[in-house]
């Protein structure tokens, strides 16, 4: 959203945002390099654009074969500093994003949290002897200086047509794309034509570091509850209460529209920790449905409302992953960069 009678408070954004990473690129910030290879998945932009989806793809392709760590702030917590995430973390000690990698993927690579990166990172470097290291939202968080930037941009909104915030979602200037090896425009439509990609292209205008790659959402054929399951072609039958607490939930509610028109849709705001009240009107509009009805949500909202007792065996996930185009080009820039590091 453009907020144009903002601008003049986004000239002031410009000059001190500006000047950070100006003293950052001359080296009067600090900024620390580490032995280890640090991948960095993030954005120009505030809200969603597709990071979460990118960090579970890249574990998982990293992890069959280098012993392999992920590092976010672990957002929303009630606690701070460092910790590891385990069986007996939740979202309120670890984040939610945290905890959704966890479930997914359990032990298959180390999760991490602090929001303190340069010591949070030294620390799970360090005491699981990772091979390498995936850092989550990290882009401007300079005082890490890692080997290799992914820089998400979503399709929909790309950061080329923002502006700096308050008058735009920039979080930094458009040039601060300069400093990524992978452009990624993230959630692209599934018939995405060559000329739609050359124009995206020719508005980037990559260096000659760096490459530009597409994407788009991939949603599993299965929706899942705690101790089951249901086919997506069977959400039809039923009335649908969907509950998200994203950044960016348009998605989700289009191809939810392929399979069911009877979608009753309530939205809370990004990260959202929900409470008594907020699952009391949840119940209450989920009495209001007909005979055959569930409620459905993202992976990231199930692992905060499976905590409610009384909807545990009413809530359904829908799993979601990132498909690349040019897949095998990607993953052999991201194993390369490993392997050379």
């Amino acid at each position: 959203m453009k907020r144009w009678y903002l601008y003049p408070f986004s000239l002031g954004y410009h000059l001190v945002t500006g000047l950070r990473n100006t003293f950052y690129s001359w080296g009067i910030f600090s900024s620390t390099k580490f032995k280890t290879p640090i991948i960095n998945v993030g954005n120009l932009s505030v809200g969603g654009s597709g990071k979460s989806p990118m960090v579970m793809y890249l574990a998982e392709l990293l992890s069959k074969h280098f012993r392999t760590g992920v590092l976010s702030r672990g957002y929303g917590r009630v606690t701070k500093g460092y910790g590891i995430t385990n069986y007996d973390s939740n979202y309120k000690t670890v984040g939610d994003e945290a905890m959704q990698l966890f479930e997914r993927f359990r032990n298959r690579f180390v999760i991490g949290v602090s929001e303190e990166r340069v010591p949070g990172a030294k620390k799970i470097i360090a005491d699981m002897d990772l091979d390498v290291l995936i850092l989550d939202d990290a882009y401007q968080h300079r005082a890490i200086n890692p080997g290799f930037n992914i820089l998400m941009t979503d399709y929909n909104d790309p950061y080329f047509k923002d502006f700096l915030l308050p008058a735009g979602d920039l979080r930094e200037s458009r040039s601060g794309k300069k400093r990524a090896q992978i452009i990624m425009v993230s959630k692209c439509p599934d018939q995405l034509t060559d000329e739609k990609k050359q124009y995206y292209i020719s508005r980037i205008k990559p260096q000659h570091y760096q490459k530009v790659f597409f994407s788009s959402i991939g949603y599993d054929e299965q929706v899942y509850s705690h101790d089951k399951s249901l086919p997506d072609n069977n959400l039809g039958y039923y009335d649908i209460l969907l509950i998200t607490g994203i950044a960016n939930p348009k998605p989700l509610l289009d191809h939810l529209s392929r399979f069911s028109q009877r979608v009753k849709h309530l939205k809370f705001k990004d990260h959202h920790n929900f409470s008594d009240q907020d699952i009391q009107h949840i119940l209450k509009e989920y009495k209001k449905l007909g005979e055959y009805k569930l409620i459905l949500t993202t992976e990231k909202d199930y692992v905060r409302l499976k905590t409610f007792d009384y909807l545990r065996d009413l809530v359904y996930y829908w799993p979601i992953n990132v498909n690349i185009d040019k897949k095998e080009e990607f993953n052999q820039i991201v194993l390369d960069y490993v392997r050379k590091h």
